[in-house]
């Protein structure tokens, strides 16, 4: 199952953001630098996070895709199937 990437990039552009203004606000910086800064980093962390769950999401689809054709062209697992649906003519095409 595909991960949500817009909740996942958005937790962590707002992480993001958080820490980046608590590190400008510690280093006592000006306000407007620090909430500057702070919405550069989550505007990158978003697009960052974004474009690595995508990439994840198309990891992990491909290896789902992968392990199914596997188990459709291993002889026991058909064997299993047609012995356990009763059906002569299971791993056909449909």
């Amino acid at each position: 199952m595909p991960l949500n990437v817009r909740s996942i990039a958005v937790s962590i552009a707002v992480i993001c953001f958080f820490v980046m203004s608590f590190i400008g606000w510690a280093s006592a910086l000006a306000p407007f630098v620090c909430c500057k800064r702070a919405l550069i980093g989550a505007v990158l962390a978003y697009v960052g996070a974004s474009w690595a769950v995508g990439a994840i999401n198309i990891i992990l689809v491909n290896a789902m895709i992968a392990n199914q054709m596997d188990r459709r062209d291993d002889p026991d697992f058909v064997a299993k199937r047609q012995a356990a649906s009763g059906d002569k003519d299971f791993g056909g095409t449909d």
